[in-house]
């Protein structure tokens, strides 16, 4: 597999990479640079906030709804202005949101974190019509907020547990019945970052410092790996034929900055896998 640069803009921690479906366009952040960045056949485009924002899902063509330290905003790429939606630990100052998903029923999941990862600091939170409702507590790195196709499950992890979980979801996308664990690396010591399930419910993890997104199948076996030429991916996405990739600079000393020159770039590799498609929030 040849991997390719699809944008070259240095990220301290790139996240959060979403495919819009209707502007066949990527979307990504650049979290500690509190940026929002994209590209499209005009070449590369990027809004800068006055707070850290992490994760977004679409709205409609022109609007995201955003996960900033604070809130949970709508976005409007046309006129780059905010309306606030919900809080977000907006009275705990140590806190930032981190990785976050559109589930299938029109639900937004969302995971904080403090900001220096300090140990159970952090919560997953899912918004819903107008209600947000925390579903899990003592969380430090929350990620791999992703769904499978028929809507009947979630998985989220803990990367600093290397754990991965699955939920059991109601009608409605709420979580019903205690998580089970689906991988567990703590014997590896596999930290699973963000992830995306494919359209054949096979869940594609950014390993954070393996150098590879891995591919395991519904029951957790691994059966397929994407090296990559960086130690930090942080979050894939699948769409378009390819599967692109947000890295991070985060903590990397200057040696391994000199041995992996493409960290903090967003990379893309062609893959047979196809996307199920980012599911649109329903405010």
């Amino acid at each position: 597999m040849t991997v390719e640069v699809f944008d070259d803009r240095p990220c301290a921690l790139g996240e959060g990479p979403l495919w819009h479906p209707i502007r066949k366009q990527l979307f990504w952040f650049d979290i500690l640079g509190q940026r929002l960045l994209t590209r499209d056949a005009d070449g590369p485009q990027e809004w800068q906030f006055d707070r850290c924002v992490s994760a977004a899902g679409w709205v409609d063509e022109d609007r995201l709804l955003i996960a900033s330290d604070e809130d949970l905003s709508v976005f409007d790429l046309r006129e780059s202005t905010s309306e606030y939606v919900a809080s977000l630990e907006a009275d705990n100052p140590m806190t930032r949101s981190n990785d976050g998903r559109a589930d299938p029923q029109g639900g937004f999941w969302i995971g904080t974190m403090g900001h220096n990862a300090e140990p159970g600091a952090g919560a997953l939170y899912r918004y819903h019509r107008g209600e947000i409702r925390k579903l899990r507590a003592n969380v430090t790195i929350p990620n791999a907020t992703c769904f499978t196709p028929d809507g009947c499950h979630a998985y989220f992890a803990d990367t600093a547990k290397h754990l991965v979980w699955r939920y059991a979801l109601d009608a409605d996308g709420w979580p019903q019945g205690a998580a089970a664990v689906y991988l567990d690396h703590r014997a590896t010591g596999l930290n699973p970052d963000g992830a995306v399930v494919d359209a054949q419910g096979n869940f594609w993890c950014a390993e954070w410092g393996a150098s590879r997104v891995a591919c395991y199948d519904p029951s957790g076996k691994l059966v397929e790996e994407v090296a990559l030429p960086v130690p930090q991916p942080t979050c894939p996405a699948l769409a378009d034929g390819h599967l692109y990739v947000t890295t991070a600079l985060q903590g990397l000393p200057d040696a391994a900055k000199d041995d992996a020159p493409l960290s903090g770039h967003t990379l893309r590799v062609a893959v047979a896998a196809q996307g199920q498609g980012e599911h649109q929030v329903q405010l």
